[in-house]
């Protein structure tokens, strides 16, 4: 019996999550589309400000434990979306009592006699709550061009929506470019703003998500637009993170300071 990728995610990411529990975290450089600034670590203000731990500091590493297993197996799984409390609690007690050895049954014959039912349970969860993500998508897509005469649609599909007028260079894909943007969930979520942080920043425009791509080489220096970007322009049926779901569209409105081509 052969597990989904999914069920092998909840299921088999224990082994890797323990050898990285207390690996450095590395942040990549900030670049829409590729790894962006909203997973930035957090300043020593933001940490002054946080709540107080729940267990003393010699426990705290153990705590530490769980947390990078919740997020390695709970994240990747997306079983925030997928499972209701009850099976959630079901789940931890599988997961406990596996972990302990106090199972009562063997673990093998568990997954063999229920890994496809599992399977069969989360694929169908995922693109139904796909499907719908999707549709709300289309759905905020349609009501915008209804409330902005002057938005245009490409045959992409990406939304296009000039809010000031740029007189300056006009980007390619070969050009390095330095923007502002607040990216928002069709629901306003941000889920990423240099305008948020303050800074503004700057990456070849190649190395983001195709509505960016699309949409900055419409801009001039001095521009400022908003794109709305269905999730095949954006990060498709994989999501990112626990903040972008799959399907999602995603709106920035991005001003354009600085183009440099080589």
């Amino acid at each position: 019996m052969k597990l989904s990728t999914l069920s092998m995610t909840v299921f088999c990411a224990l082994t890797s999550s323990v050898a990285r529990a207390f690996a450095p975290t590395v942040r990549r450089s900030s670049t829409v589309g590729v790894s962006t600034t909203r997973f930035m670590s957090s300043s020593s203000s933001d940490k002054a400000s946080s709540p107080p731990m729940p267990h003393e500091e010699d426990k705290m590493p153990y705590y530490a434990l769980g947390v990078n297993l919740a997020q390695q197996v709970g994240g990747q799984g997306n079983l925030k979306t997928l499972l209701d409390d009850d099976e959630l609690e079901i789940a931890l007690e599988g997961f406990c009592d596996t972990l302990r050895g106090t199972s009562t049954t063997d673990a093998r014959t568990v997954l063999q006699a229920y890994g496809q039912s599992l399977n069969q349970i989360l694929q169908q969860r995922s693109a139904d709550i796909n499907d719908r993500i999707k549709k709300e998508g289309q759905d905020f897509i349609d009501n915008f061009l209804d409330c902005n005469e002057e938005a245009t649609k490409t045959e992409s599909g990406l939304v296009y929506y000039e809010m000031k007028a740029g007189e300056g260079e006009q980007p390619t894909l070969q050009s390095t470019v330095e923007v502002h943007y607040h990216g928002t969930l069709t629901d306003g979520t941000v889920f990423d703003s240099s305008v948020d942080r303050g800074q503004t920043i700057s990456f070849p425009l190649g190395g983001v998500i195709r509505g960016w791509q699309e949409g900055l080489q419409l801009m001039k220096e001095g521009g400022k637009a908003t794109l709305l970007c269905p999730a095949d322009l954006a990060y498709g049926d994989a999501g990112s993170g626990e903040v972008i779901p799959p399907g999602a569209t995603l709106k920035f409105e991005v001003e354009l300071f600085k183009v440099t081509n080589a």
